[in-house]
């Protein structure tokens, strides 16, 4: 009989350790569930996302122009060799403008055939259309930037009178627009905190601190744009040019720990 005993308690003390196993499977948590983390990190519910911008405007220091000379001749190199001397024309005539070489650089430069389209009629009185090769058309394009506005309206006179006959655009900006990025930074940043801070205030809350912040800017110039055009002699008289204003536009995301 003592023997049958200690039989039965050696089983009782065999089962319990995988009798607690199964006990503290059952009371797991599901595969997939999400577990509480740390009392002390954020909270996903205790933060609120705020977008702001800010725009600042001044009024422009530098220009860019793009013009130069589009010329027409029978053969591609009589139209190469007409574009490169009117080139050179508008080249001198820039730096007597008081341009650096620095500020002048070719963007565009083009030759193509052109063509005339003719309409035949044949002996059936049917009626055919066919191109016929007219000469060739040479571009030659350059962007100029002109530091100081003041002669800007000469500096598109002296192209014309150089034998510039075209005229892609005018662009103004701010040649050093960091003091203007961070103003706009700034101002942005306190849009940001005035909102978080209203928000926080009509939920019963308070604003605990920043969490994370997020920055995108861009330039946004508000460009005086001229269509392309022929240049023409009425242009001669003083070109009148306004620069009007540029801005620079910053945009934040800021993330914010909100609190009782």
């Amino acid at each position: 009989m003592k023997h049958a005993t200690l039989s039965a308690i050696a089983l009782v003390m065999a089962l319990a350790p995988a009798a607690c196993a199964q006990g503290a499977a059952a009371y797991a948590a599901p595969a997939g569930s999400t577990q509480m983390g740390h009392p002390n990190s954020i909270q996903p519910e205790t933060t609120i996302n705020v977008s702001a911008e800010a725009r600042i405007d001044r009024a422009p220091d530098i220009a860019f122009v793009t013009a130069g000379v589009t010329e027409e001749r029978a053969t591609a190199k009589e139209a190469m060799a007409a574009q490169s001397s009117a080139m050179n024309g508008v080249f001198e005539a820039l730096r007597a403008a008081g341009i650096a070489d620095r500020d002048m650089q070719t963007s565009g430069l083009s030759l193509q055939p052109r063509y005339d389209y003719i309409e035949t009629e044949d002996r059936t009185g049917m009626k055919r259309g066919q191109q016929k090769l007219a000469g060739y058309v040479a571009s030659n394009q350059v962007t100029v930037r002109v530091r100081d506005l003041s002669r800007l309206g000469d500096t598109i006179d002296g192209l014309v009178s150089s034998g510039g006959n075209t005229l892609s655009g005018v662009n103004f900006a701010i040649d050093d627009d960091k003091e203007m990025r961070n103003e706009a930074r700034a101002k942005a940043m306190k849009d940001a905190i005035a909102k978080a801070e209203l928000y926080a205030s009509a939920a019963g809350l308070r604003v605990a601190r920043i969490v994370t912040i997020t920055e995108g800017y861009e330039q946004s110039p508000q460009p005086m744009q001229m269509a392309r055009m022929a240049m023409a002699d009425s242009m001669m008289e003083s070109t009148p040019v306004a620069g009007g204003e540029v801005g620079v536009t910053a945009n934040l995301s800021v993330m914010f720990e909100l609190t009782k």
